[in-house]
């Protein structure tokens, strides 16, 4: 049996960064308040000049641009390929990190999950036909950078998420399937979350 929650981009509350230096939407975390406690978290950022990272102790870190020309992390002294929309790359949270922009603001994607509490998968898809996926990971998150797009259950449910919409789906532990569609160059993001 899933269970469905459809998480709209114009009610993510938005929090001050750990070093202060911007903030965060947060989409959705499994518990926990503020920026300790919780087993992973969901959030976009808005990334307006290259600076330092914050630092999260304990996590696993993956990022994605969302909007923009693009960045560079410098992690622990060591240059990461130009990061491009749509392109995950993860890091641990106790690294040293400054970032590099390559031209104006942007606006990023970011997963922190604790590696000793959750299995997680990230991937982005580009499904301009239906395409229809399985998983057994028992949360299962579809964010969408499309301005439309169309999940539905094996169950037969069905949402339809607008731009930076997320829909959280939490399941057993068994095999079950998802039809994603979106409009031309339509991105979204499917994580998959286990607890360990």
């Amino acid at each position: 049996m899933s269970r469905m929650q459809v998480l709209r981009a114009a009610d993510y509350p938005r929090m001050p960064w750990k070093n202060g230096a911007g903030s965060t939407l947060e989409i959705a975390r499994d518990q926990g308040e503020g920026l300790e406690g919780f087993g992973w978290r969901l959030s976009i950022a808005d990334i307006g000049e290259s600076g330092g990272f914050s630092a999260f102790t304990g996590y696993q870190r993956i990022i994605s641009v969302l909007e923009g020309d693009g960045m560079q992390l410098w992690v622990d002294g060591v240059l990461s390929r130009p990061l491009l929309p749509f392109d995950p790359f993860a890091f641990g949270g106790d690294s040293r990190v400054e970032c590099r922009l390559l031209g104006a603001a942007i606006r990023d994607f970011n997963l922190i999950y604790a590696p000793q509490r959750y299995a997680a998968r990230l991937q982005w898809l580009a499904p301009e036909q239906p395409l229809r996926v399985f998983s057994a990971a028992t949360v299962r998150l579809v964010f969408s950078a499309a301005q439309a797009l169309e999940v539905r259950l094996d169950d037969g449910s069905a949402a339809c998420l607008g731009r930076y919409d997320c829909l959280r789906i939490e399941q057993d532990a068994s095999l079950a399937g998802l039809q994603l569609q979106g409009g031309v160059a339509g991105h979204c993001c499917l994580i998959e979350l286990t607890p360990r």
